[in-house]
């Protein structure tokens, strides 16, 4: 008896724009970038979430806030 599990992610980019504030670590420019995320079970959407992730242009560094 043979089990076949087919997960697939994927991740586009939506769009980018400017951030206010700067980076801790280099005091760079932050850029927030919207990311759509969509799982898929043998070809199926099983869940679909937009998400914001901010990172540095200058160093490259994902930054992550704290509240």
């Amino acid at each position: 008896m043979w089990f076949l599990f087919v997960c697939d992610e994927e991740e586009t980019e939506l769009g980018r724009q400017q951030a206010p504030g700067s980076c801790p670590h280099c005091e760079g420019k932050v850029q927030a970038m919207d990311v759509e995320r969509q799982w898929k079970f043998c070809f199926l959407p099983i869940c679909f979430k937009i998400k914001r992730k901010y990172f540095c242009t200058l160093c490259a560094r994902r930054l992550e806030l704290n509240y």
